[in-house]
């Protein structure tokens, strides 16, 4: 079953104004974890707030959630989906559970639900602090809490890392990764964080001013791009004098503070460069193949 559909979905302000979304046909699986991956002005916010029905579509037809028409289902459908769309609305001066507590009652959502989901996003212990005592990550944390009251079966997050510190983008992760793996829920989730969508997502979807230009999985995203070359990182403690030499050989490597990057599709280029630099004994720090999300994303966002 595929949980979000659309079928030919296009979008403008207004007759007069240019279309923001143009013939986007998109479907997301249930039990998927699907990245939603665009520029700014790509038309990716416009988008969620269609998928919450926040903005009307011309044509009722075009998006579908759960194999049923989104406009049929309003305002019904939010008992099965959570939303966290732009900065939460958080009361500062009331603790977390407080907060939970009355957005609890908007919802009809039961006492015990408030104290599962506060340990579900890893809260349970802050839950008497005051909102306004939180790290931005605890906030966030909290906000999907909000958007977890009342067991949604999808998840619609816009920009849920978005100015975190690093171990911060590591605990929304990870809970992503827990509430779809133990609690099966589908998550639809829109980033320019190309790295973290790479690591936790099933399936990606691209638009380009307004037109989606991939929808599929990781694996037939890279099938897609795939070449014959390799791109190869070497991490070296210190690179001079090293570099210099191998680029008099090779004159296609490039250095990126004490990284040596490369690319071919030779692999005894890559035998040569390793066996000199460990006959130089130069102290290799780290070597990686890199296949990332980013180098695909700019080809088809050209």
């Amino acid at each position: 079953m595929n949980v979000i559909e659309m079928n030919n979905l296009s979008f403008s302000y207004s007759k007069k104004s240019n279309k923001i979304l143009e013939n986007v046909s998109m479907k997301v699986p249930k039990g998927a974890i699907y990245g939603f991956l665009g520029a700014n002005g790509a038309g990716k916010s416009t988008t969620m707030q269609l998928l919450t029905g926040s903005l009307p579509t011309s044509n009722k037809e075009t998006i579908s959630l759960f194999n049923k028409s989104l406009e049929k289902q309003l305002p019904i459908i939010f008992k099965k989906v959570g939303t966290l769309i732009e900065s939460p609305s958080l009361y500062l001066h009331l603790s977390g559970h407080d907060n939970l507590a009355y957005m609890a009652k908007m919802k009809g959502v039961i006492e015990e639900e408030i104290t599962n989901v506060l340990e579900l996003v890893g809260l349970a212990e802050n839950s008497k602090q005051k909102v306004k005592e939180y790290s931005l990550g605890m906030k966030q944390r909290l906000a999907i809490a909000f958007a977890l009251l009342g067991k949604p079966q999808l998840l619609l997050l816009d920009e849920p890392i978005n100015g975190l510190d690093p171990q911060g983008v590591i605990d929304i992760r990870n809970l992503l990764m827990q509430l779809n793996k133990k609690l099966g829920i589908t998550i639809f989730i829109s980033s320019h964080l190309l790295d973290e969508i790479e690591r936790i997502c099933t399936h990606i979807g691209i638009l380009n001013k307004g037109r989606l230009v991939f929808d599929g999985t990781i694996e037939e995203l890279k099938a897609k791009s795939k070449t014959n070359k390799q791109k190869i990182a070497i991490t070296l403690k210190e690179t001079t004098p090293w570099f210099e030499q191998l680029n008099v050989k090779y004159k296609k490597l490039s250095l990126e503070e004490n990284t040596i990057r490369f690319e071919t599709e030779n692999k005894e280029e890559i035998k040569e460069i390793l066996l000199f630099l460990l006959t130089s004994e130069a102290e290799i720090l780290e070597m990686k193949t890199v296949e990332g999300l980013e180098d695909l994303f700019l080809k088809l966002s050209k």
